[in-house]
């Protein structure tokens, strides 16, 4: 591969720079830079930093020749129309069969954002403070990719933000303000230091990639995942289900879009991951938690975070890297990793879910009757019942009532209206003593009375701004006799003033919980940092002395209530795993212990069963899943075999191509069909492996009768004849000086930009060249 258009002096071999394309794959953190220092030690002679320039021309070079063999290759099998590599993406979720039973979900995706492969903003150097403007060149490179979003079809949904009112979006949503995420303007202080903040991805629930868009000088607003759900949606049609970690807001966001009515009609579901769904409210839980969903299986919708684990690698190469060179590498990376991870893997995944779901089946066959005897509970359909109680239970306390919100202002106005008469009289039994002070000079009995009469005024001030505020509220209340110390309503609204103490009393203590929660469950993750360990522990630390003063203010408020409320102990608090646990100690109003559900032994029975009825649904998922991948490899392996064959005659390079291209995937499907058949051995298998018919037979699909094509550029037309010019003729004097004058043209036109690339090549001598290439 050249690294001049013109008068190349340097050529790299395809061997080496293949040989870096598959290492960087594999090892994200080799740069180009480190990978030529190699070559140059291995071949003897010393390293100059324009060798990385040059190689990296090359390399992109080699990539788009990489990149148009692959469109012809698709050209050729029929395969290249638009969105038939998503529609494509996994066999498990998309090759669909004709005798196949109706699953509740078509497909079931997860999406997030990471902020991990962001890419700062070059800038000219100025003297000011202010932000400077951008010193990057422009660039004709474009990234022609079906996996990346552009910015904008992107943009068109910026305007998609929720249009109800700030109240009923919380009435909706008891879960704002809990993630990170859902606050934008943590991270607008980066916004002038990177251009992309990150990348927001969807996968299906094997890990195959469907969708990338680049967040761009921003956080995650709602337009990613709008553009995401409005793709897939265009693609894939009905019955989807995503998962997001704040599913709950999406869910209002998504409604209240112009996306909205299509969503609703397509039955699509918003979920919450298992992992983040523990961190929300318990209401939130039981409308989008996993484990209460019908037909989600085992699938935990957390196939993100085990994405970004290894796609965090990426981060160092790509902080300094140009628009393209970033989606390029980001780009190529999803795709090594969909076909020789994710494939690869898939058997395997398939295997541990089954095994998985008859494990959780075998253990709650022997564990939930005796749950059920204890609790005297002789159908599973009580559970259902249950379920639907603590819905309603729970809705109930979503929201104190307007009258009685009302009513406890009106209260304590009353007390501070109380208050102020005190101070008031106070004021002016002390005015009234000043003027008895005959013994004191007149200076002294001056100031003391100046002081008197302020402290007078001021206390007459507060008592009447004190008095509107109780008249108003006495107006909007329809009051028509003052409240006393006395009253039964006074009283009884005063318990409901105690109740909010301890609600907030409540809240600090179960906040400090979860953060306790989330880092001892980072703490113990595997790549977390020794310096990161140790910062989390002394958190932790810290923590522990913040819980403790939370739970002496939490007992202390439990015990003055009335009745008294329940109090916690340390060794209780901190076992505490999910925010339900705390939810049950809401109620100030009715005492929870009489609904059966409340109590410890319900809930763990409770989730068993819903636990054992996504263990059936996950089961037959997989009987599906085995069945197409079974057909997939057969029709895939026959059909890819004959278009080879096809070829074989009239363009042996083609056909070679794909052969390279059936090897791809084919290399893995000895294994697959080995660990398929011990999915199949498995006590409590309940699929087939006979392979069954593919629904879609259109031309490209691997069910389809093979009609390999040439693509249209490896179709060269013979060059034109003249045949009225005759071979004896000669060329006329102003033939030549028109040909002379033309080769003049070109050469000067050649010349000029030969003497470009001279100027640039000797920038590169001087150290002048991109902070990339130093990284």
């Amino acid at each position: 591969m050249p690294c001049s258009p013109i008068s190349p002096t340097v050529g790299i071999t395809t061997e080496a720079l293949d040989l870096y394309r598959v290492a960087h794959l594999r090892s994200p953190q080799l740069s180009i830079q480190a990978f030529v220092k190699t070559m140059c030690d291995l071949h003897g002679v010393g390293f100059h930093r324009h060798l990385s320039r040059q190689f990296s021309i090359a390399f992109d070079l080699y990539l788009q020749v990489r990149r148009s063999v692959a469109a012809m290759v698709a050209e050729s099998l029929r395969r290249d129309s638009p969105d038939w590599r998503l529609k494509h993406a996994c066999p498990a979720c998309t090759y669909t069969l004709t005798d196949e039973p109706q699953l509740t979900f078509s497909l079931l995706y997860a999406m997030d954002g990471n902020d991990s492969l962001k890419r700062v903003l070059r800038r000219s150097l100025d003297t000011d403070d202010s932000l400077s403007t951008s010193s990057e060149l422009p660039t004709g490179q474009q990234l022609a990719s079906d996996r990346y979003l552009s910015r904008t079809f992107v943009d068109q949904f910026a305007r998609d933000s929720t249009t109800a009112g700030d109240e009923d979006v919380h009435l909706e949503n008891t879960c704002e303000g809990r993630w990170k995420n859902m606050d934008d303007t943590k991270t607008k202080k980066a916004w002038g230091i990177y251009d992309e903040t990150g990348i927001f991805v969807a996968v299906c629930r094997h890990g195959f990639s469907l969708l990338v868009a680049d967040m761009v000088q921003s956080g995650e607003l709602a337009k990613y995942p709008l553009a995401v759900v409005s793709k897939l949606l265009d693609v894939f049609g009905s019955n989807l289900g995503g998962g997001y970690d704040i599913g709950c807001q999406f869910k209002t966001t998504l409604d209240n879009s112009s996306l909205g009515p299509l969503a609703r009609s397509m039955h699509h579901t918003c979920l919450v991951g298992a992992f983040h769904g523990h961190a929300h409210r318990r209401l939130c839980q039981l409308f989008s938690l996993t484990t209460y969903i019908k037909g989600l299986g085992l699938e935990d919708l957390e196939t993100c975070e085990r994405t970004f684990s290894k796609s965090n690698s990426l981060a160092s190469a790509l902080r300094y890297a140009s628009v393209f060179h970033r989606q390029q590498s980001i780009d190529t990376y999803f795709e090594h990793n969909d076909d020789f991870e994710v494939y690869a893997n898939l058997s395997d995944f398939l295997y541990n879910n089954y095994k998985q779901a008859l494990d959780v089946l075998n253990d709650g066959d022997a564990t939930l009757p005796n749950l059920m005897r204890d609790l005297k509970v002789t159908d599973k359909t009580v559970f259902e019942h249950w379920l639907e109680e603590e819905k309603v239970y729970l809705q109930g306390l979503t929201r104190e009532p307007e009258v009685e919100t009302l009513h406890m202002e009106y209260w304590q106005r009353l007390v501070s209206l109380t208050a102020s008469e005190e101070t008031l009289d106070a004021a002016i039994t002390a005015f009234q003593g000043s003027s008895h002070l005959e013994a004191a000079p007149y200076d002294v009995q001056a100031k003391n009375t100046r002081n008197a009469e302020s402290a007078r005024r001021h206390a007459l001030e507060d008592h009447e701004r004190y008095l509107k505020l109780v008249q108003a509220l006495e107006c909007r209340l329809e009051i028509e006799k003052r409240w006393t110390p006395h009253d039964a309503e006074w009283q009884r609204v005063g318990r409901l003033v105690a109740n909010r103490k301890y609600q907030r009393a409540l809240d600090r203590l179960e906040g400090l919980i979860v953060a306790r929660i989330f880092e001892l469950t980072r703490m113990n993750r595997a790549g977390t940092g020794y310096k990161l360990r140790k910062h989390i522990a002394k958190a932790l630390q810290t923590r522990s002395v913040a819980i403790r003063t939370a739970l002496n203010t939490y007992n202390a408020i439990a015990g003055s209530m009335h009745p008294p409320r329940r109090t916690l102990k340390w060794d209780e608090v901190v076992e505490y795993a999910f925010l339900a646990d705390f939810d049950l100690l809401r109620d100030t109003r009715a005492d929870v212990s009489r609904h059966p559900w409340s109590s410890a032994a319900a809930r763990s029975a409770m989730d068993l069963h819903f636990k054992m009825c996504r263990a059936r649904e996950e089961i037959e998922r997989l009987d599906t899943e085995v069945r197409r991948l079974v057909t997939y490899i057969r029709d895939e392996e026959r059909y890819l075999r004959e278009c080879e064959n096809q070829l074989k005659d009239t363009s042996p390079a083609l056909a070679h191509q794909i052969a390279i291209h059936r090897n791809t995937r084919g290399r893995f499907n000895s294994r697959h069909l080995k660990r398929l058949y011990d999915i199949s051995k498995l006590p409590g298998f309940s699929g087939t492996l006979t392979p069954g018919v593919s629904a879609d037979t259109s031309p490209g699909e691997s069910a389809s009768v093979a009609n390999a094509q040439i693509p249209t550029q490896m179709l060269v037309a013979p060059l034109p004849v003249d045949h009225t010019a005759s071979p004896l003729d000669v060329d006329t004097q102003d033939d030549l000086d028109d040909e002379e004058e033309e080769d003049e043209v070109v050469e000067q036109a050649s010349r000029s930009l030969h003497d470009v690339l001279l100027i640039a090549d000797d920038f590169s001598h001087l150290g002048i060249h991109d902070d990339a290439e130093e990284e």
